[in-house]
């Protein structure tokens, strides 16, 4: 293959991978980091006016503010509250009531990030 077919084909794959992280980007969506027999840990981005469907947490967690922001949580009864995540700061979060969902929405203008890790099993022998 010559050196311009080569490149050529370089550029096609390197900008149709451009193209595929901004659509990730654009988009609310989780980045995994590790995983073991104690926690699950990834990063979240919440864009825009992009609600996150209804669901639930099944383990307590960290949540540590990247990018810090606000979103609204809306359970399914309708209640509505806010959570809030300072950048540079650590929240704990238990596990959500046995039965019930929830979503979120970032109703601001800029994308909010947090690191989540998730405690599989706590040592209650302490």
């Amino acid at each position: 293959m010559n050196i311009i077919k080569h490149l050529s084909l370089i550029s096609l794959v390197y900008s149709g991978f451009l193209h595929s992280e901004e659509s990730v980007t654009n988009q609310t969506h989780r980045v995994f980091q590790f995983e073991n027999e104690h926690v699950r840990v990834w990063k979240t981005i919440i864009m825009p006016h992009q609600p996150l469907k209804m669901h639930r947490h099944d383990c307590p967690r960290v949540i540590v503010g990247l990018k810090g922001g606000t979103l609204t949580k809306i359970e399914e009864t309708g209640e509505i509250s806010d959570l809030n995540f300072e950048s540079g700061m650590a929240y704990w979060l238990i596990e959500d009531p046995l039965g019930t969902l929830h979503g979120d929405i970032n109703e601001s203008e800029e994308p909010i990030e947090v690191m989540v890790i998730e405690l599989k099993a706590l040592d209650t022998r302490n």
